[in-house]
């Protein structure tokens, strides 16, 4: 059974929703460990490192925290899987590199791609709404299996430039940022606080459900669900796909 959907644009989770969460624990997590050291020594004059280390410094409450216990709190947030945003912007140097030197190739579940561009020739809007910063997001789609996929998307979001994935604003913040009424936007990820912040701001919401991801047991609560992309309908202007 088909989920069917008139709206302009849908907004994409990657984690879980788009790609394997595995992938990113198993691959690129270690890549970023292994190199925050250097990253936090060699680099700690570049503006967008220093930002993230005191950013790190004010979130811990530690001001005078050397690289060594940056890296230590780093590694403590890693482990946590918590969504902080210097961390995220540290990793998204890092990979962003990493993909550029062809260490990386970033993994998208077989279904995506074919309805991602689908849904771009039909005349849908593509964004992203990750907690991976927006430098990460552009070296995944611009790195891929099938080649550079970044001129899909119309925009990058996350929690540095629309706030956290968890309150309704951040939502409100992505819809006027696009031009669009909320009513027009469709979210999908595997999150459920996620999803019920999305439908807060008077999004439409589908929870994807994919075996082996970590949300998977505990479902997406009341929002719509579809276990891949195959299964969602999206129409806008007339024309469906």
């Amino acid at each position: 059974m088909s989920l069917r959907f008139d709206v302009d644009a849908v907004v994409l989770d990657i984690e879980g929703t788009t790609s394997a969460t595995g992938f990113v624990v198993d691959v690129l997590y270690p890549y970023s460990r292994a190199r925050f050291g250097e990253l936090l020594t060699r680099r700690a004059d570049e503006p967008e490192v220093a930002r993230a280390v005191a950013q790190v410094r004010e979130l811990t409450g530690d001001h005078t925290a050397d690289a060594a216990a940056v890296e230590k709190t780093l590694g403590t947030w890693l482990d946590e899987d918590r969504k902080a945003t210097p961390l995220k912007t540290l990793q998204g140097i890092i990979w962003s590199e990493g993909f550029a030197r062809g260490d990386l190739v970033s993994h998208f579940y077989d279904d995506v791609v074919p309805a991602l561009r689908a849904w771009r020739a039909a005349g849908l809007r593509l964004y992203v709404y990750s907690s991976g910063s927006v430098a990460a997001q552009r070296a995944w789609f611009s790195s891929t299996p099938e080649g550079d996929l970044l001129s899909l998307v119309a925009g990058l979001y996350d929690t540095e430039n629309a706030g956290p994935k968890q309150e309704p604003e951040s939502y409100r913040r992505i819809a006027e940022s696009a031009g669009l009424a909320p009513g027009r936007l469709l979210f999908l990820s595997d999150r459920p606080g996620e999803l019920d912040a999305a439908r807060a701001a008077g999004w439409h919401t589908v929870g994807v459900r994919r075996p082996g991801e970590p949300y998977y047991e505990q479902g997406v609560g009341d929002h719509a669900q579809a276990g891949t992309f195959d299964e969602i309908s999206v129409n806008t202007s007339g024309s469906t796909a």
